[in-house]
Parts: structure tokens; C-alpha cells; sequence
């Protein structure tokens, strides 16, 4: 199956839309079994759908009432960029760190690969200092 900008466009706010309605499963079910993610700070990419899964459930566990907005979204061939900015409440533990019922607020550049009708590949960039700047125990 063929792939196009516009259907990867499609794709892609679809799975936004799942994700902030936090029905993981469905969100899951529009990643590749064998999805690849490529994350910050790890020397090789993790591999398959549960992965995926595990990740956004991690972020829903810390912050629950988290809201994602996509800020911008342009496709190319295969490839799908997204600026994407998210805000939640710290309310669970997070990287160690245990709720801090502070708010947060933070963005991530995100890079997808299509493979027909799925999600195959994230390459994503959380700001991550910002986020866990938020959250730290030092900054309340």
C-alpha cells in the first residue's frame, strides 16, 4: 500500500486525537507491531507496539489531565514532522520523582515514518530539561 503527505497528515491527526482522548488501545492499534522508536538518550531504538503503548501510559500515569495541542504538522513522502505542545498536571510519579501537583508545560519535535497505513518509525525531542525543570523537587 502506497503512502501520500495527505494521508500521513490524516494519519497522523487521528492519532493525536486518540492519544488526547487517551484511548491508548485504539492509539496503539495505528502503530506497526514491529514500531521502532527512536528516543533521546538511548544508544539503540526500542522496538514494537507495546513500547509505544508503555511510554504514553507512563505519561498518562504522571499526568493525567495531560493536553496536547499540535502546534504544526507538515509532511514529505513517507515522513511526517509535528511541533507539538503538551500541558498536564504533575500528578504521578515521574522519572523517579513523585507528584508535585505543579503545573507543566512543555513541547517535543517529533519525526514519523509511514508504512502503509500505519505509523512504522517516531523519532521524537521532548524538551525534556524544561519538563523535568518543572517537576523538580529543587524548584518548588
Amino acid at each position: 500500500m502506497t503512502t501520500t503527505p495527505e494521508k500521513n497528515l490524516a494519519l497522523m491527526h487521528t492519532a493525536y486525537r486518540t492519544l488526547q482522548s487517551g484511548d491508548l488501545d485504539a492509539c496503539a492499534e495505528l502503530v506497526t507491531e514491529n514500531f521502532i522508536a527512536n528516543l533521546p538518550g538511548l544508544p539503540d531504538p526500542l522496538h514494537g507496539r507495546e513500547i509505544w503503548k508503555l511510554g504514553a501510559q507512563t505519561m498518562f500515569e504522571a499526568f493525567p489531565d495531560l493536553r496536547i495541542q499540535v502546534e504544526d504538522m507538515f509532511g514529505v513522502d513517507d515522513k511526517v514532522t509535528v511541533r507539538v505542545h503538551f500541558e498536564g498536571t504533575h500528578q504521578g510519579t515521574f522519572q523517579g520523582i513523585e507528584a508535585t501537583r505543579r503545573p507543566v508545560s512543555y513541547r517535543s519535535i517529533e519525526i514519523y515514518r509511514m508504512e502503509g497505513d500505519k505509523i512504522a518509525e517516531e523519532w521524537v525531542a521532548p524538551d525534556m530539561m524544561s519538563l523535568m525543570r518543572q517537576i523538580s523537587p529543587e524548584s518548588g
